[in-house]
């Protein structure tokens, strides 16, 4: 379970991160709509987003901590060379950052907007904004040292 701090009245809220991709939670006190976007879902593993889910998980989810959004493809060699430096990652975050993933293949539309033309490609989120973009596999010191740049500023 997580907690979620109502914008509306400041209650706290205990919410199922599993159930709240699907329904939308509301303040237990207030009934107000409780932002769930950004709480780990997956327990400490990455996030797979979609075109459809873009805005919600990323976007929106950016408002709350900084989200690294792998940009990879199951068939490239490299971004499976980093996969398990991003599930560590994922693991480490302790809620100060979201790592997310999303399949260039199976989802255009968001690979086509950020303009992704090599893989793996890593956009950094924050507040909504695209403030970073790492190219390549990148060492874990590396990709975490740019997360920790984005967490603190």
């Amino acid at each position: 379970m997580a907690v979620v701090v109502c914008s509306k009245c400041g209650a706290k809220n205990r919410v199922d991160p599993q159930k709240a991709v699907e329904l939308q939670p509301t303040c237990g006190k207030c009934g107000n709509k409780l932002n769930v976007a950004g709480i780990p879902v997956n327990g400490g593993q990455p996030l797979y987003v979609t075109d459809a889910s873009f805005q919600r998980d990323v976007i929106e989810g950016s408002k709350n901590v900084p989200v690294l959004l792998d940009c990879w493809a199951p068939w490239c060699g490299p971004c499976r060379m980093i996969a398990p430096v991003l599930d560590q990652l994922a693991a480490e975050s302790d809620g100060k950052y979201l790592i997310a993933k999303l399949n260039v293949d199976e989802n255009p539309r968001v690979a086509a907007q950020f303009r992704i033309q090599s893989i793996p490609t890593m956009l950094i989120f924050k507040n909504g904004q695209l403030v970073d973009r790492l190219m390549g596999a990148m060492p874990k010191g590396a990709i975490a040292a740019s997360l920790a740049k984005v967490s603190h500023a």
